[in-house]
């Protein structure tokens, strides 16, 4: 099972860690996103540094012992922004073909809180 969840926790940060480092560094990439219509430079940047702290906070705090909640909590801030994502940007825009990516992006980010919570 620790085999499993560092797989899932190194591809969820990876996956994060470049779309918080478009969002927040590459803003005219960004923008390029559906989803970014009408919304602001802030609140974009704001979505890429959250996305870039939670996929730092998937490895390094449960690779080095040092304060590992913060892995499970950082799990559940990343499933968090997915169901806002779902629910307040890409449902009442009808942007359907974005929520598979976002389920899956939510499941396994509460496969790895669930398991680094209860299965170890």
């Amino acid at each position: 099972m620790n085999i499993t969840l560092w797989i899932v926790q190194i591809l969820l940060a990876g996956l994060y860690g470049m779309a918080g480092v478009m969002k927040t560094f590459q803003l005219s990439r960004a923008r390029q996103m559906p989803w970014t219509e009408g919304r602001s430079d802030g609140f974009i940047r704001f979505v890429g540094v959250s996305e870039l702290l939670g996929a730092v906070g998937l490895i390094l705090p449960w690779a080095t012992a040092v304060l590992p909640l913060l892995t499970p909590l950082a799990a559940l801030g990343l499933a968090l922004i997915q169901l806002l994502a779902i629910f307040m940007i890409h449902l009442p825009r009808n942007e359907n073909k974005a929520l598979p990516m976002n389920a899956i992006l939510f499941l396994l980010a509460i496969f790895v809180a669930y398991g680094r919570i209860f299965a170890q």
